[in-house]
């Protein structure tokens, strides 16, 4: 039997890395692609050749492929500006969608719009079409959804729209003092303490005006007690997520929360909420972003 041939493509491009899914005229998978040439590393000329270096092998010889792309190739300094929707907003399609030059005939390129929030200011860029992709499973969901991640989302949804959301910088606060700040040399392990863990989201929460005074207390641990680093790493993800749980409470407190993201992520996260009596549901976000460009891509049929 012949394999189905690509009826269009699906890309979820964003700082590091590029993304993209073959789909056959049967809705099937026919290929998984992925390259290490995100947002991050390109020139704003760099893009086209860095997709035709990942999907020629599937483009037609005569003839447009439809590519559905969503998250920083459409930030400022990607490929084009994708404006922002305003919140309450539903997810984004392709009525919003943006339209890059290109120069070879075979492509056409549409790039989801981000979401943006006036008050407080925050935006997002790729988790709309995440969230999309989980109304496209679960289209009567009223609750909050959190997005672990560098910059982990904790989004309300009602009626289908984002009505409001709010962005912690904690991943990358973790990456910034585990990596490049004093404690890089009390919290250098592979290992995990999930005791230490969940007294420091404990401490957190309970004292966040001393969160800064923690931090350096890790570092004085090691020194002066001998803590070792797998303590003290798991003792500083744990002040960090705390800190973001008291930022949120009043995204999570009292209504129905799922967790969308990398399993590693999402169980702390539920570990940690758990702590607080909330009541969590976790989602591996794997395929969440492709789930959210088919449902884009679905509003060409209707």
């Amino acid at each position: 039997m012949s394999q189905p041939s690509p009826e269009w493509i699906a890309v979820d491009w964003g700082t590091s890395n590029l993304r993209a899914w073959v789909i056959g005229s049967d809705g099937q998978v026919i290929a998984a692609l992925s390259s290490d040439k995100g947002m991050g590393t390109l020139t704003r000329d760099g893009f086209e050749p860095a997709l035709l270096g990942l999907l020629s092998p599937y483009l037609p010889a005569t003839g447009k492929l439809p590519v559905i792309a969503c998250g920083m190739v459409g930030a400022r300094q990607g490929w084009i500006e994708a404006p922002y929707l305003s919140t309450p907003c539903a997810a984004p399609g392709l009525e919003q969608a943006t339209r890059p030059k290109v120069r070879d005939a075979r492509l056409d390129v549409q790039i989801l719009p981000g979401v943006q929030q006036a008050s407080p200011p925050d935006v997002m860029r790729g988790e709309e079409t995440q969230i999309a992709g989980y109304l496209r499973a679960t289209p009567d969901f009223d609750g909050v959804l959190c997005l672990p991640g560098t910059h982990t989302k904790w989004v309300h949804i009602s009626a289908r729209e984002i009505v409001s959301f709010r962005t912690f910088m904690t991943g990358e606060m973790f990456a910034l003092l585990s990596t490049q700040s004093v404690l890089r040399h009390s919290v250098d392990s592979p290992d995990w303490d999930r005791g230490a863990f969940l007294d420091a989201v404990s401490d957190a929460m309970g004292a966040p005006q001393r969160f800064a005074s923690r931090l350096f207390s890790l570092r004085a641990g090691s020194l002066l007690d001998g803590v070792s680093p797998a303590t003290s790493r798991a003792r500083l993800s744990g002040l960090l997520l705390g800190l973001e749980i008291a930022g949120a409470r009043d995204y999570w407190l009292g209504r129905e929360i799922v967790l969308i993201g990398a399993p590693r992520l999402t169980d702390l996260y539920r570990q940690a909420l758990a702590a607080q009596g909330a009541a969590v549901r976790e989602t591996d976000g794997a395929e969440i972003a492709l789930a959210g460009l088919r449902a884009a891509f679905e509003e060409t049929k209707s």
